[in-house]
């Protein structure tokens, strides 16, 4: 396997950041992602076999996702281009597919695309990935921190397979740590200890490159002893860092706890509550458009008809956050987060679905009624379909009584509106129904 620093000037590899430095040049070198990487596990196997396929990696920033794509690419000798779809438009994605075809005719080489930020690729600029995918003409990896299921094209969905990259854990902090200070060029001349390793680590919020970067700028900010020895303490990673120690692991139970009071929060109609639990989870490092997803869930989970442009609102709000990004969409999830919050409240469609639902998985697939049957052909009409139909704009009030329902459970009710908001017409309208039956 070739090095992927071998042709590096020493004195020019010093001048990079060390988060590049110590990016792994072998497979062995690489921290975490066992799953994909480890023994008889898909990736490995894919490089015994010298039979790499287009994929997706996804997975939170800094956990290896460029760094694995070049190591994929040097193992099986490809060429490696690489493009950011924040910065990259289909013009450098053609440019990207005839040199692929270059090194496919004219050398019989493979060429592997790394498009970063994958899901920031509009439509038209996936859709042109599309035939070269399929045709094997280069490798596709694409690196994205969202769920490719709703962010990329499913076309090119279903010419990739999806990997999963897992936040890393402590002991792969602690490989990093201990690897950086033993062998990068700079830092190995040095004596390097850290007055509290947790705390680094817990200041990096799962990222190996902020890790590092850390580590880094901490160290500048040291005073070496006239031996070498550097001690880093708490205050100089603050000062590296720039920010408080918050406790917020996304992976772990506060990341649950905190998600959970901010939900309990607006379903109990309490906005200086949500925007405080909101703070928090921004201050932690929490992907914006998770929040708004939940708020998308919430607004028709506890508010439902109570009040039906709460969802109008949470939908717009998951919109305006993809496009705006923060740090002003933190304005944007605190205006919803307090509109829901306020208000009023109903679980009603929610309880109906789930009571429908529970009568689907354990009662008969009943027939539908003869006359709710579609009736496109004469043989289904001289059956009965459709008969006895009664269209409902024909009537007075656009309302006509007839059996909707399967006639096994003609008196069940799945629908329950609330006392509250724009609810209360809804549950008066239907009981005006039921008094003209």
């Amino acid at each position: 396997m070739k090095d992927l620093f071998d042709s590096e000037n020493i004195e020019v590899f010093k001048q990079k950041p060390l988060a590049e430095r110590m990016r792994p040049s072998r497979l062995n070198e690489f921290v975490g992602q066992k799953h994909l990487i480890g023994k008889g596990k898909p990736i490995s196997t894919m490089l015994d076999k010298e039979s790499v396929v287009s994929m997706i990696f996804w997975g939170p920033p800094g956990v290896g996702k460029t760094t694995l794509a070049l190591l994929i690419s040097y193992s099986i000798d490809a060429d490696f281009i690489q493009l950011s779809a924040v910065s990259s438009g289909v013009k450098d994605v053609r440019e990207s597919i005839e040199k692929a075809e270059s090194n496919q005719k004219y050398y019989g080489r493979q060429t592997i695309l790394f498009i970063d930020e994958i899901h920031r690729f509009n439509k038209s600029q996936q859709d042109s990935l599309l035939h070269s995918v399929e045709k094997g003409i280069l490798i596709l990896i694409g690196a994205t921190t969202e769920n490719p299921s709703f962010e990329v094209i499913s076309p090119l969905l279903s010419r990739c397979r999806v990997f999963t990259l897992e936040e890393l854990n402590k002991p792969d902090f602690d490989k990093i740590i201990d690897r950086t200070i033993k062998e990068d060029i700079i830092l190995k001349e040095f004596s390097i200890e850290f007055e509290d390793r947790n705390f680094l680590i817990s200041l990096s919020n799962g990222d190996a490159r902020r890790l590092l970067n850390g580590i880094e700028l901490s160290f500048r900010l040291s005073l070496p002893d006239a031996e070498g020895k550097v001690l880093i303490t708490n205050e100089l990673l603050k000062d590296a860092f720039q920010t408080n120690y918050i406790k917020y692991d996304k992976n772990a139970e506060e990341h649950y706890n905190i998600i959970s009071a901010f939900i309990k929060s607006m379903r109990g109609s309490d906005p200086d509550a949500a925007v405080y639990w909101l703070a928090r989870m921004l201050k932690g490092g929490e992907d914006p458009k998770f929040i708004a997803r939940r708020m998308v869930i919430l607004a028709s989970e506890d508010i439902g008809n109570a009040d039906p442009y709460a969802l109008s609102l949470a939908v717009s709000t998951f919109s305006a956050v993809e496009k705006i990004g923060m740090p002003e969409s933190r304005i944007i999830l605190s205006q919803c987060a307090t509109y829901l919050s306020c208000a009023p409240k109903s679980n009603a469609s929610y309880m109906a679905i789930s009571e429908a639902e529970n009568d689907v998985n354990t009662l008969p697939a009943y027939d539908v009624p003869l006359h709710l049957r579609n009736a496109p052909t004469k043989l289904m009409k001289e059956l009965g379909y459709h008969k006895g139909y009664k269209y409902a704009h024909s009537f007075e009030g656009n309302y006509i009584e007839q059996l909707y329902l399967p006639k096994e459970l003609k008196d069940r009710i799945y629908y329950n509106p609330s006392d509250n908001g724009k609810e209360a017409s809804l549950k008066k309208y239907l009981e005006e129904r039921k008094r003209k039956k």
